[in-house]
């Protein structure tokens, strides 16, 4: 399989699942067995990765991501025995980094829900290919995930606004919008991705659909109060 096939969501789900570090192995960069340069791909996903265990407090150096030949097994069989021995000496997960059991598994079930809007933010970054280490250094800064969590967008459906017309929610590709026939549409922020799919569909002759960032998300209208007059 292609490195590049790597999600970020595999990696939070293996720390999720307890590993205490994830290793991750491609071809060398501008080696490509598929032409994909696909390597490029997965290198700024685990320097995102790296971020984000940073901002939850988790040692950056428990994931790990090699370029190497097929035929270097004496070099894979080296780096694999030092990824070993760090992953060790860094301890359990959570537990070497004094962090709760019960928080830092919050924390990832957090993080996992907002990995589409993280992927969605910052697409551009996640393609680039860059050609110097140094650019790759600076690709994410901690600054940067820091304000990524602290203005997550929300989408809010004004019951003012709203006409029923269920286009948002034929938009979802979760079915995160309760909808019915002359109701008023609601998101359930539980399972909204925060793709804005329905703040885009949203006729603008309605505007019902609002983006809300870095604040609380205003109360869903109660079911009984729904009914479109």
């Amino acid at each position: 399989m292609c490195s590049g096939r790597v999600d970020l969501e595999f990696v939070l789900r293996a720390f999720s699942n307890g590993m205490d570090g994830v290793f991750i192995g491609g071809c060398r960069l501008n080696e490509c067995n598929y032409d994909t340069q696909g390597n490029y791909d997965a290198l700024n996903m685990v320097l995102l990765s790296k971020k984000i265990m940073e901002h939850i407090g988790l040692n950056p150096e428990r994931l790990r991501i090699e370029f190497i030949s097929s035929g270097e097994g004496n070099l894979f069989a080296e780096v694999m025995s030092d990824f070993g021995k760090k992953v060790k000496e860094l301890g359990p997960l959570g537990k070497g980094e004094g962090i709760d059991q019960v928080e830092l598994t919050s924390k990832l079930q957090e993080i996992r829900k907002l990995v589409p809007y993280i992927k969605l933010a910052k697409r551009d970054k996640l393609a680039m290919r860059l050609g110097k280490q140094e650019e790759y250094d600076t690709l994410f800064t901690r600054d940067e995930i820091d304000s990524l969590f602290n203005e997550v967008v929300s989408y809010y459906i004004d019951p003012g606004k709203c006409q029923a017309c269920t286009i948002c929610a034929q938009r979802c590709p979760v079915d995160a919008i309760i909808s019915a026939k002359k109701q008023i549409h609601v998101v359930d922020q539980e399972k909204c991705i925060k793709c804005g799919n329905c703040f885009e569909a949203c006729p603008s002759k309605f505007g019902a659909v609002t983006k809300i960032s870095g604040e609380p998300v205003p109360p869903p209208l109660p079911e009984g109060e729904r009914a479109i007059g």
